[in-house]
């Protein structure tokens, strides 16, 4: 006997992902039973919600104006479910998360795989990823994030802070000279990573520094090899710079000017109640996280 709900969660998997092979991966199906339960639901429905053709999926009108519906239906069960379960209540289902590449691997991963061997009945997909997921449109649960937060679709929960450093080696600073203010950095070497800006503090005041220079790669950990080697000055996150600094392979700048630590911030999409899987996930990344301390 077949459920009223029968084909919702599907079918709004389908058209986030406008992919039926996606859908049937968030979902932990396979792409038959995703396909043959939508076509149930348009059956019972006597309307076309997608039109499929070899290379692409697409919404009808009439599935567009359900998709909304069918999204309002999911969060206020899930909320409803949400609301009636203990906090204390042991977390099931799948957790999906995402998160940065070089912060997941050397954080974040090894904090989910305790939290995964704790709670054995629940499943996590971790996606490490530099680009910004929508969380929302790609059915995530959870993310973790840096700095300034704006999407007014989620709510985030502050687990760790992570402080940035301006630093070059020892043989560099010898061969050119430190500089002695922001407004020095132009006649330098500058390793520059994937953050458009900069950041210092002068007299309580944030400064921003576009830096320009002729080595650039969106890898952290490439810049890090960069500055060792003496090709120039970086600014990088105190984990990518923690353990150079501590044995002298890299020396720190600007101490005195550095900006506010920014926050590591665990979010997730806008509900009322957030499910037992996702808070106790967050309570675990903020003891997890928020001891780690940054160099001296």
């Amino acid at each position: 006997m077949s459920s009223r709900w029968d084909g919702i969660d599907e079918f709004t998997a389908v058209a986030e992902q406008a992919s039926f092979s996606a859908a049937a991966k968030r979902l932990g199906l396979s792409t038959s039973a995703v396909s043959r339960e939508i076509a149930k639901l348009e059956d019972r429905l006597q309307t076309r919600l997608l039109n499929r053709t070899t290379r692409r999926v697409e919404l009808t009108d009439a599935g567009r104006d359900f998709l909304d519906r069918c999204r309002r239906l999911i969060d206020e069960r899930d909320e409803a479910l949400a609301a009636v379960q203990p906090d204390d209540s042991a977390p099931r289902g799948l957790l999906r998360m995402t998160c940065s590449v070089s912060y997941g691997e050397r954080f974040v991963a090894p904090a989910v795989n305790r939290f995964a061997r704790a709670h054995p009945e629940l499943s996590i997909e971790l996606d490490l990823d530099n680009r910004l997921r929508d969380l929302v449109g790609d059915g995530y649960d959870l993310a973790v994030r840096f700095g300034h937060l704006t999407d007014s679709r989620l709510i985030a929960r502050r687990v760790a802070s992570r402080r940035l450093i301006l630093c070059a080696s020892p043989e560099y600073l010898i061969r050119r000279g430190a500089p002695r203010a922001v407004s020095e950095l132009s006649a330098h070497n500058l390793l520059t990573g994937s953050s458009e800006f900069w950041r210092f503090s002068e007299g309580g005041r944030e400064v921003n520094f576009r830096p320009q220079g002729r080595w650039r790669c969106n890898s952290g950990a490439a810049v890090l090899d960069a500055a060792i080697h003496g090709l120039g000055l970086c600014q990088l996150p105190d984990f990518y710079v923690r353990e150079a600094l501590d044995d002298g392979r890299l020396t720190s700048l600007f101490d005195d000017q550095r900006p506010p630590d920014e926050g590591v911030w665990a979010v997730y999409p806008h509900r009322r109640h957030a499910p037992p899987k996702v808070r106790l996930m967050i309570d675990h990344l903020r003891e997890t996280l928020a001891p780690m301390k940054p160099p001296a």
